[in-house]
């Protein structure tokens, strides 16, 4: 903890969403783990060092108490990945500058943390990548880095603001308050539990705008409310 002072900004930030990224671990934890398994200050450099092996170790507390942990393996590798600072970004392709939005397009927010992936919780995701989707074209038009909300006194707010003139959200998870600041900001949230490709949910949104879409998408595409009466709202999507 003494070094802490003279840690990069960037340093900083890796720590504080790795331990996002940790469930029930605060970043004065992971920074306590961090100090017992890397000898010297904590740099961009050495925290390449970590391996999930250092992380259960320090999480479990000793190497005997390790199959005791019940933190899940995705969620280990991901806090490595970020402390790393593999974040996914080079396996994107660069965004598109569209000079006018296709006709009967919405714009779309998918919270992700590798590559053109949905694997991202609102509260943690390390970026937004924003789609503009029409019936018959799909663009990435932006990414959107989430590093600086752990500045923000309102993080879940300052998401939202982040991606305000988004008409929809994809995310793995949600929890009830965000989703309310998320729905106040105009976007309707959509849950799939088990991300996956943003082109699979692209393409499946896509034929859902032409085929009977739900009432809330047929009404963000400016179908007429008695047209819309009668339409299915799956399951699956929702903030609940």
């Amino acid at each position: 903890m003494d070094n802490a002072p003279s840690m990069s900004r960037d340093t900083a930030l890796r720590i504080a969403l790795a331990a996002r990224a940790l469930p029930s671990t605060s970043v004065g934890e992971l920074l306590e783990i961090l100090h017992q398994q890397i000898n010297g200050p904590l740099t961009e450099k050495t925290l390449q060092d970590i391996t999930v092996t250092d992380l259960k170790i320090g999480l479990a507390g000793s190497e005997e108490d390790v199959d005791m942990l019940d933190t899940p393996m995705s969620a280990l590798k991901d806090a490595v990945r970020i402390l790393w600072g593999e974040t996914g970004e080079d396996s994107l392709p660069q965004p598109v500058k569209l000079d006018a939005l296709p006709e009967g397009s919405i714009r779309v927010a998918v919270a992700s943390n590798n590559g053109e992936l949905l694997d991202g919780h609102f509260g943690s995701c390390l970026r937004f990548l924003v789609y503009q989707v029409s019936v018959k074209e799909c663009f990435l038009i932006d990414v959107r880095s989430t590093m600086d909300a752990h500045s923000a006194e309102d993080k879940n707010g300052w998401r939202a603001e982040l991606i305000k003139d988004c008409q929809v959200l994809y995310v793995v998870s949600i929890g009830g308050p965000a989703a309310a600041k998320v729905v106040r900001a105009g976007i309707h949230p959509v849950k799939k539990v088990n991300g996956g490709s943003v082109a699979d949910m692209m393409a499946e949104l896509q034929s859902r705008m032409e085929n009977a879409p739900p009432p809330w998408l047929a009404k963000l595409l400016g179908v007429p409310a008695e047209e819309r009466f009668g339409f299915d709202l799956s399951d699956e999507e929702g903030a609940a």
